[in-house]
């Protein structure tokens, strides 16, 4: 496919990747999505776009799918807070991915990257949370470190190679065209609809409607400035407690009960009791120690300026966008499974 202002989504089969895909395909830019596995065509019934095999861990894969392509989305990521190893198979994954894709992009001349950084790129120390406070100094979590580490490896080649990239950094998308498995954030409300979570973390989440992201990564690859970041998320955080009230007013039917508050060693016991369990029965714990360290008391506050006047950014509600989605997710139970 050799077509003018051909665009590229990489991870095309995941939540943003493919909400992406079709609202680039709706403003008739011709698309082309990449997925590890060909077969898996599902996600894109009904939206008008080529699909071809490739692969982050395969520079090859992606100097092929890259020709022609004026704009390049690098959305595929290992997008996980644990697994196994997770140095080899969060940290290691992701790194290479953006080696091999920005290498393979500068060598099939495609003229600008939207990168798909993350707010785990990003410096808490000072709220509202900004681009310019910088890099995450908490080093405790390997999908983090790739996140940041990552963003830094892209702007360094991208400036070494000559090639234009632009960052964006989403919060915790949820909204509809979910595919199973749920990502991590759309997990937390699978968790909440399904009764799973039993104390008050304190955890907060910042709630973004992923067709919001998807339409700030094309307005980052039209009107972003080469070698800036923007956060892609809303200003304020809900904790998941709120969430669950929020869920338990809407449906009352459903019989949710709002999870109490317990001191904080307590929740450090329960998060090692969950780690046990899942280690016994090798899939991943719901809550994990490290959790409650990085993340309980976490405000997830963000300066969304920047967006907004730069790219045209105007994302709707957290409490819009939660509505919404516990309505995708009851409209589509097997999701919930």
């Amino acid at each position: 496919m050799e077509t003018k202002n051909l665009a590229l989504v990489s991870g095309a089969n995941g939540h943003l990747g493919n909400n992406l895909v079709r609202f680039l395909a709706q403003q008739g830019i011709p698309v082309r999505a990449t997925v590890r596995n060909i077969n898996n065509k599902t996600p894109f019934a009904g939206v008008n776009c080529e699909v071809v095999q490739a692969d982050i861990t395969d520079k090859a894969s992606f100097v092929k799918a890259l020709q022609g392509v004026e704009t390049f989305y690098a959305v595929a990521a290992a997008f996980k807070l644990w697994a196994p190893d997770p140095k080899k198979e969060i940290y290691d994954v992701n790194m290479q991915g953006v080696r091999n894709t920005i290498e393979a992009a500068a060598e099939a001349g495609v003229k600008r990257i939207v990168y798909v950084s993350s707010i785990a790129a990003l410096n808490y120390a000072q709220l509202p949370t900004k681009e310019a406070n910088g890099y995450n100094p908490d080093r405790r979590d390997m999908y983090y470190n790739s996140k940041n580490d990552g963003e830094k490896l892209a702007f360094q080649l991208s400036k070494e190679l000559g090639i234009e990239l632009v960052a964006v950094m989403p919060s915790a998308m949820i909204g509809s065209e979910a595919f199973a498995p749920l990502n991590v954030s759309y997990n937390i409300l699978k968790l909440i609809l399904n009764k799973e979570i039993p104390v008050d973390t304190q955890i907060t989440l910042n709630w973004v409607d992923v067709k919001d992201v998807a339409e700030g990564c094309y307005l980052a690859a039209k009107k972003g400035k080469n070698g800036e970041r923007y956060i892609l998320a809303n200003e304020q955080c809900m904790t998941i407690t709120a969430t669950t009230e929020l869920a338990a007013k809407l449906y009352p039917d459903l019989g949710l009960k709002v999870p109490g508050k317990v001191p904080k060693p307590i929740l450090f016991a329960i998060a090692g009791m969950m780690e046990f369990t899942a280690k016994m029965k090798k899939q991943a714990p719901v809550l994990t120690r490290k959790d409650i360290a990085m993340f309980s008391g976490l405000q997830q506050n963000f300066d969304i300026s920047k967006a907004r006047t730069a790219l045209g950014y105007s994302p709707k509600s957290p409490e819009q966008a939660v509505k919404e989605a516990l309505a995708y997710l009851l409209e589509n139970k097997q999701l919930l499974k």
